[in-house]
């Protein structure tokens, strides 16, 4: 982290930084602890390409932090958060839902597809 704006600014910085840090990437409140606008913090990550790379390191640590929690209810055994994985992780392996759309009763719809030609050349009319 070495900014080159002003050390001021470059304190505010590393500050919202941390404070991203300590709220798992959540802006607003990192935005409180540090005492700067939501719209100063925006402005940064838009004109500053290292602050938004640092700011986007915060946002897969915040990640990283959550798939360690569902992990821990996997091995909890925890139903819920076993499926959601599954269905998630395993859909190359067959996890997956498959919505079958049918018409009232589980009785098939009937579709028409028309397939119009905008590409007819109008000199031919």
């Amino acid at each position: 982290m070495s900014y080159p704006k002003d050390k001021k600014q470059q304190h505010k910085k590393e500050s919202i930084i941390n404070a991203l840090e300590q709220t798992l990437g959540v802006v607003t409140s990192a935005c409180k602890i540090v005492g700067i606008n939501r719209s100063t913090f925006y402005r940064w990550l838009e004109d500053d390409a290292e602050f938004k790379r640092d700011v986007n390191d915060i946002s897969n640590i915040a990640l990283d932090f959550a798939e360690s929690k569902l992990h821990e209810q996997i091995r909890d055994n925890n139903t819920t958060a076993t499926i959601f994985y599954l269905k998630t992780k395993g859909k190359k392996r067959g996890y997956i839902e498959r919505q079958e759309i049918t018409g009232a009763d589980g009785m098939p719809n009937n579709f028409k597809i028309e397939i119009i030609d905008k590409t007819e050349d109008v000199t031919d009319k």
